[in-house]
């Protein structure tokens, strides 16, 4: 497979200041930042002021909405902790808020002491502008709950609970999506699952569009893009985790093949149109982009 997707390993800031992304015109971003945990991160800080962390954020969001062609879309994904700072961030940054997606994990919810267990997170879908530039309505056929009787003869629609999407658990459920290095253990903890990136994809892109991701982790996102005939576009600061993304990029992994998670939705009218009806890329090809080399001390 020709690899439509690219990884450049930087740090954001320096990125988006560069011609590499001043050049672009995206159409969609999976923002799925560090959620300044505390964590141990090998190249970054996740410990921040949260004044600055959120100042940060806002300086991404900003910068991504400059470049995100009219009606664009960013799913920025957090904390449900944090739902009144990302709201905040996006209106703020010219973004105009569609949906506060919740995505509820499927493992058991950690008990607490004083409050209710947490058991999901959430995505604020957002559009560049009142009205989304593509926005494909998505027909899915999840098991019945106990209290059907009979089955659905066409799926239902897509909605704003996303509840059918296994997150990359520790141990069992993690399964063989879960990229592990040589003594077995996950290479990366916060690995995002094929099947959330290839549902934001297929709701608000088209083949050729550009997907990019500022904080690409593991490169889901763009594994995601390229089997869809999108260009996507991602920066990585940590560079073993670049050339992880790399490695996935060159060679697709049966488990990152999306092709299992077709018949889904199979009840989506204009499925085949959707899924990559034309893997040609156009004007926006990551292929095209010049090489950004970071500044040297």
């Amino acid at each position: 497979m020709s690899e439509l997707s690219r990884v450049f390993q930087n740090d954001i800031n320096d990125f988006l200041a560069s011609d590499a992304f001043a050049e672009r015109e995206l159409n969609l971003t999976f923002l799925d930042p560090p959620f300044n945990q505390a964590k141990d991160y090998a190249s970054h800080n996740d410990d921040m002021p949260a004044d600055e962390y959120w100042a940060w954020m806002k300086r991404v969001c900003s910068a991504v909405c400059a470049q995100t062609a009219d009606g664009g879309a960013v799913y920025f994904m957090q904390r449900e902790k944090n739902s009144e700072q990302v709201l905040a961030c996006l209106r703020e940054t010219g973004w105009t808020l569609q949906n506060l997606i919740i995505w509820k994990k499927l493992t058991s919810a950690v008990p607490m002491s004083r409050r209710f267990g947490k058991q999901y997170q959430i995505i604020a879908y957002a559009t560049k502008g009142p009205r989304a530039r593509v926005f494909h309505r998505l027909r899915i056929d999840p098991p019945l709950p106990a209290n059907y009787r009979h089955k659905r003869e066409n799926g239902l629609y897509v909605t704003d609970i996303w509840h059918d999407i296994r997150e990359l658990t520790a141990g069992y459920f993690a399964g063989d999506e879960a990229l592990r290095a040589d003594d077995g253990m996950r290479f990366h903890k916060q690995q995002a699952p094929i099947a959330l990136l290839l549902r934001i994809m297929l709701s608000s892109t088209v083949a050729g569009d550009v997907v990019f991701d500022p904080f690409a982790g593991t490169g889901t996102t763009l594994v995601v893009a390229q089997q869809l005939g999108r260009a996507g576009l991602g920066v990585e600061i940590d560079p073993d985790n670049a050339a992880c993304i790399r490695e996935r990029l060159r060679a697709i992994r049966p488990a990152d093949a999306i092709a299992r998670f077709r018949d889904d939705y199979r009840f989506t009218e204009n499925l085949d149109e959707i899924w990559n009806g034309n893997i040609e890329l156009g004007k926006q090809s990551v292929l095209n982009l010049p090489l950004f080399r970071p500044s040297l001390p």
